[in-house]
């Protein structure tokens, strides 16, 4: 789980003494906040000449991002999320979680099932299995992968706007593979809507407003070396995120309840971030046994 209490120091830090300034442009300088969101690493870099200013519109984002924390965050036990999974529905959800449901079913209908938000029992398994000592480095039996299977299927995640439903007892719903663009993209527009341009927000996903003063931002992508982005997002999938054992990650095919041992980092670029987080999810879930997209 995510050290809060580090998170909020950052937040309270990021607009008070604690913005990184860098100099080197006279009319803009750059001011950073770095803390975590959802469990990952974060940023936030933007250039603005007023200090004071820039302060306020880091504190207005971190503020959007505590709020939409307590609706998709699975480390939180009181989130909106974590009272779905545990009572199997819920009347009157937020309006980003109908949205955000709603686009994870789509990308789920476009991928072929390869992108399934309901993957989370099949995580809670293989978390179970390898906390034990002595654990199969090769990941639960075939009987416990096969036992946990018909709660897997986005079709059974009922949305409307005034109920979320999941059809099964059991079922259990994550947002980690879209989540954080989806947030990402909040945040870039809260920004855009106050008219920043020279904007990269790194959410655990990457959304671009706009260059640098001076250009396209420098971005480190996983198995790709360095990448300039100007406007725009990226995303990577990657077994590296989280491996439990040398052939066992957290990127699961949803038809199989297998993690493939040879999936390579994916990075989609797109307008948005929600989609390139989605759709790298889904590329990467289709790597085992030739399912493909």
């Amino acid at each position: 789980m995510p050290d809060i209490s580090r998170r909020r120091f950052f937040a309270i830090t990021a607009c008070a003494a604690g913005l990184v300034a860098s100099r080197s442009a006279p009319a803009a300088q750059a001011w950073e906040w770095k803390g975590s969101a959802l469990g990952a690493d974060a940023s936030l870099r933007l250039y603005h000449p007023d200090r004071r200013a820039a302060g306020a519109l880091i504190g207005e984002c971190l503020a959007e991002l505590e709020r939409l924390e307590n609706i998709f965050s699975l480390y939180r036990d009181t989130s909106v999320l974590c009272r779905l999974n545990r009572d199997g529905g819920l009347t009157a959800p937020p309006m980003e979680l109908v949205e955000l449901l709603s686009q994870a079913a789509a990308m789920s209908a476009l991928s072929g099932g390869r992108f399934d938000a309901t993957v989370q029992p099949l995580w809670e398994l293989y978390a179970a299995h390898f906390s034990q000592a002595g654990a199969d480095p090769a990941g639960p039996s075939e009987a416990a992968i096969a036992s946990v299977l018909p709660l897997v299927g986005w079709r059974g995640v009922q949305v409307e706007p005034d109920r979320i439903r999941l059809a099964r007892p059991g079922m259990g719903v994550t947002l980690n593979g879209i989540a954080q663009g989806y947030v990402t993209d909040r945040v870039a527009e809260l920004l855009e809507r106050r008219g920043m341009e020279a904007v990269l927000v790194d959410l655990g996903e990457l959304r671009a407003l706009g260059p640098k003063p001076d250009g396209p931002w420098s971005v480190d992508v996983e198995g790709q070396g360095v990448e300039p982005l100007v406007r725009g997002s990226m995303a990577t999938s990657s077994a590296s995120g989280t491996r439990f054992s040398p052939t066992c990650h957290h990127i699961f095919d949803p038809a199989t309840g297998h993690s493939s041992p040879d999936i390579g980092p994916v990075t989609v670029r797109h307008a948005r971030a929600t989609w390139a987080d989605g759709l790298s999810t889904a590329i990467a879930a289709g790597f085992r046994e030739g399912r493909s997209m």
